[in-house]
Parts: structure tokens; sequence; C-alpha cells
């Protein structure tokens, strides 16, 4: 109906953890209290998750407002001031049509090509999709181009693989369609696994058709009529959505047999992973389809020539593939305008640990990483000083402050000693350990690890140890050069990705805070004041007022002392949990 309000939950997995069922409830129950007639609907990830739960109105006239951190205490005033009176809640809005605020700067600098309709459209409504532009380039593949026409299009768009490794789409579709053989695959990989990341998560939340048009095209350009889309069994909302997204697709004709009557038949298959890491490696996934143990295989040959059950396949993850429809219908010159030489087009980043603003964001490559940290994340969360950023999770590595003029792009980063990976950052600030995040990320890749060859299986087990060891107060000398030794012999002898890239934490952090390994293992200090067996919490007498709240507190009743009298710790049964530091308001405990 013409001339309503309209109203849009975001219900990603970030707007439904804090809460977003329970405000569209909310919202129900208020709208049928009101005389207007309002049309309420959902959406997936708007990109400001650090501001979940949002909800935007929209005018008769189409202006828009979004507002933040919605509960169910707020939609009373929310919906009374702004549909009731026609006035905006400026105070709640974190983006308006028309209004300035302070979170604009999230929005500045974006470009949004692959997340251009998450958080625009109902993911469950393929007409709100359709009106979008979605399936139109299909049809234009299918009625006006060859497949050769189209994967010069992708290689004249100059876009590389958003998985990590960079590799030239267009080359990879064209080593594909070479192969000989009357059966060919498509395979999406959305097996999501880096700690941190959720980009590939959020695409198919908030808009699986750019997804499945993005196969499709693929599917017509290598020859290809079946497809699989691996995704994480830890991803029910996607996976729900994907396939009311294909059944949708399917009774309109978009998918299946003789789509838009040009004779092209592409259906699509969803395959659930357990949540093995591993299986974000091409071989692994393969494996894994077929029904066996997810675990790499030596290449050559590669899956353009042997891939699903021995056939040609052509693998790309989520973003990908969601470049490909934007592409295909505007021309490789509108997508390649953006980025740089080497790196073409826009890049999907999760910003999270001590981040102010965290949450999902798509930038120009080309971007420094001080803008991305500072004008979009608005810095480090704590206010400190903001120490390094993880690249490419467990697979990547830490750029310092010192670097943050390096730009995004894969050289770039690469010559840093990180790498663009998925599209993960997470950040850290001065309280964070360098050498117990190496330990961190390595013990997940240790545990990750499918064993199949001895470097990756004994090698990372042996860093990790020594890693732990170093946490610990118990680092030897030599260490070092042992980490070092171990991580050569990995990153040349490993079978996989996995494995050849699990030493890079360990190598950045060596390589840009050597010193404070040395202090772990020379000082028996842990500069950052994190590693427990290497600190050591006391009283400052000239700041204790015998307050008694650290006493209170404590859970082993290390904290002794009479009521406005100096109090003291006993080192010897202090658990070191922080709980004292945390509750005494004087700036009393001290660390060491």
């Amino acid at each position: 109906m013409e001339n309503q309000y309209k109203v849009v939950v975001g219900l990603g997995s970030c707007g439904i953890a804090a809460g977003g069922l329970k405000v569209m409830e909310a919202i129900k129950t208020k709208l049928a209290t009101m005389p207007v007639q309002v049309k309420l609907d959902e959406t997936g990830c708007m990109g400001m998750c650090y501001k979940e739960v949002l909800v935007e109105i929209i005018n008769p006239d189409g202006k828009n407002y979004i507002y933040g951190n919605v509960t169910p205490d707020k939609v009373d005033q929310i919906f009374e001031s702004h549909i009731g009176q026609g006035k905006p809640v400026t105070d709640l809005i974190v983006k308006g049509q028309d209004l300035a605020t302070t979170e604009d700067s999230f929005f500045a600098k974006q470009q949004r090509i692959v997340l251009r309709r998450c958080g625009k459209i109902n993911p469950e409504s393929i007409e709100e999709a359709m009106a979008m532009d979605a399936y139109k380039a299909i049809e234009k593949a299918l009625k006006t181009m060859t497949p050769e026409q189209v994967i010069e299009e992708m290689l004249a768009s100059g876009l590389r693989g958003r998985g990590g490794a960079g590799f030239p789409t267009g080359m990879k579709w064209k080593f594909a369609a070479a192969s000989k053989g009357p059966k060919k695959y498509i395979i999406c990989n959305a097996d999501e696994g880096d700690p941190g990341a959720f980009m590939d998560r959020s695409v198919l939340e908030g808009d699986p058709h750019a997804l499945l048009e993005g196969m499709m095209i693929g599917g017509y350009a290598i020859g290809a009529d079946e497809a699989y889309i691996y995704a994480r069994a830890e991803y029910p909302i996607a996976i729900k959505r994907l396939k009311i997204a294909i059944k949708a697709a399917e009774e309109k004709g978009l998918l299946g047999k003789n789509i838009l009557g040009t004779g092209f038949n592409f259906k699509i298959k969803i395959k659930e992973g357990a949540g093995a890491f591993v299986c974000g490696e091409e071989t692994a996934l393969i494996s894994s389809i077929e029904g066996k143990r997810g675990m790499p295989r030596i290449r050559p040959p590669f899956p353009a020539q042997s891939g699903l059950f021995r056939k040609p396949t052509n693998i790309n993850n989520v973003e990908t593939y969601a470049n490909v429809a934007y592409i295909i219908l505007n021309g490789a010159e509108s997508y390649n305008k953006y980025g740089t030489e080497k790196s073409k087009g826009t890049k999907v980043f999760a910003l999270a640990g001590k981040i102010a603003r965290g949450g999902l964001v798509e930038v120009p490559m080309g971007v420094p990483l001080k803008d991305i940290i500072y004008e979009i994340g608005g810095g480090t969360s704590s206010g400190k000083p903001f120490k390094a950023v993880q690249m490419g999770g467990p697979s990547g590595g830490c750029i310092p402050a010192n670097l943050l003029d390096t730009i995004i792009d894969y050289d770039s980063l690469n010559k840093t000693g990180a790498i663009m990976g998925s599209g993960g950052m997470i950040v850290m600030d001065e309280d964070n350990c360098m050498v117990d995040i190496a330990r961190y990320f390595l013990s997940f890749t240790q545990s990750e690890s499918c064993g199949k060859c001895t470097f990756c299986k004994i090698g990372t087990n042996r860093m990790l140890e020594i890693l732990t060891r170093l946490t610990q107060g118990e680092g030897r000398e030599g260490d070092i050069e042992r980490l070092e030794e171990l991580s050569d012999q990995i990153k040349r002898n490993a079978l996989c990705g996995l494995g050849q890239t699990a030493p890079n934490p360990v190598l950045t952090t060596l390589k840009y805070f050597r010193h404070e390994y040395e202090a772990h293992i020379k000082d028996k200090k842990c500069p950052a004041k994190q590693c427990r067996p290497l600190i050591k919490y006391h009283i400052l007498e000239d700041k204790c007022i015998g307050c008694t709240a650290c006493s209170r507190v404590c859970p082993v009743k290390a904290i002794s002392g009479e009521p406005k009298k100096v109090h003291s710790i006993d080192s010897s049964i202090c658990s070191k949990c922080g709980a004292c530091k945390e509750k005494c308001r004087f700036g009393a405990i001290e660390i060491d």
C-alpha cells in the first residue's frame, strides 16, 4: 500500500543475538494498537553490528532513519513519536536521511557491491531481491553472451578470489572451461572458519540470491549443470535462508531445467559440513562432499581438471560469487574503477576484537588500514593505544601500529607478512600479549590439523608446546630460533594451505614484537601483563583506603586487611583473576 510507513528489523545473527526477536514482538504488539497502517518487514545484517538491535523506519515520502541499540522498552517512545507524531527520535538514530549523526563516518568510506542488497531486502523474499536487480545478470549472460564472453568479462574485471589466495577468478573459470568432459561442477566454499570472521555468513543471511546468481553465471561459463554450497552446520539461519532462496528461484524458473527458456540447466544443492577448519581447503572440502573424511589431496591434478567425483570443478567462496552478477550486469569497467592496479574492486571485512565499531564493512581496495581502524571502526573500544591487527585469521599475521599506512591490496598486505585472507580483522590494544596471541592462533590451527602430513601434525604441536612454555614463564634460550626453524620447515613441507600458513601469526609477531618474546624468556615477564604465571598483583599503600571492596570480590580469599586500613594480597594463593583490580575505584591495585 502506498503512502504508509515501513518498519524493518535487522534479524541477521548479530541482530537476533542482541535481542532482535524480542524487539520484533514488541513492535508487533505496538503496531496493533496504532491507528495507522504500517508494513513490518525484516532484513539481514546492516553492517553496524555494534549498534544492534537496528530498526529502520521508512517514511511515506521515502526518507529513512535507522535506530540503534533498540530494546523492547524503547519501542513505545520511538513509534509514538516517529509514526504517531511524525517526529523522529533524533538521539536514538544512528543513520538518517538529512540528519547528521556521530556514526556517519562508519559509512563514509564504504563502497557496497557485495553488500549492495544486504540490510535493504528481506532475504526470504525473492521479489524484493528482484526489485533490486537480482537475476538480471544471469538473464543477460544467457541471452546475450557466450560462455567465452562471460569469462573474458571476468578476466577484464580483475576480480581475484576473496577466499584468501587471491587467484584471478576469470583465469580459474577459464581453466575449468577448457577441461574436457560432459560433466562439470560448481562449488561454493561457505565453510567460513576463521575466528572473528563473519563476512560470508552475513551475505548468506542477508542476500542469498547474490550467491545463487553468481554460481549460475559460473556454471554457464564453464559448462556445469550442477552445484554444491558447502556451508558449516553452525550457520542455521544462513542455511535456512539459502533453502528458501533456492526453492523460490526454482518456482520462478530461475533454477532447474531450461532456465528462462534458454536450454540452460542448473541445480544447486546444500552440503552441511561439521565445522572442520581444514575443509576450507579446496580438496578437503571436495572429499567431505564426496562423503569421505575432510583431508587434503596432493595436487596436481587441480580441481579444475579433476575435482568433485574426479570431474572438472570450479570452487570459489561466497564473497567471490557475490561480485559476479554486478560485474556481468554493469560491465568489467564499472567494477574495476575501484581498487588498485593489481587488486580490483572492493573487499568485505569483519571488524572484531577491541574495536569501537565492530561490524561488517566493504571498502574499495587501496584504502589504508588506518582509515578502516580509525575512521570506520572508531579506534579501539578500550580507548587505549592501538597495538596490532590480525588479518587473515589463523593463516594470516599481525600488522603493527607503525604499518597502519599499508593499503588494502593483496601485494601490500603480503609484504607485511600477513595476508588478505577471507577478510577477518581482529583489533588489539596495548593490553594484548603478542606471544599469547600467537599461541592462541597456533592452538587453533594445531587442533584443526587433519593429521595427514607429519610437518603440520607434529610441527605445529612442537611450536605450540614452546609458545605455551613461554606464556607460563618456562621459556628457554634458543626457543625463538627453534620457533623460526620449525616455521620454515612447516611452511616448506606441509601438504596444504592450513599447514603452510599456520606459522604466519608466530612469524609476524616475532618480526614486529620480538622484544616481547625476549622478555618472556630472559626476564620472565609479560610486558602486556596478561600471562598469569608471569605477573603479580599488589596493593599500593598510598592509594588503598581500606574500603574492603577488593577482598569481598576475591574468589580465593587472597586479600586481607581491616576496614579503613591498607590491605595486602597473598601472592601464594592469588589466582590473578583480575577481579580486585576491576573492582577497585581508587587505582590502588597494580600489576607487576
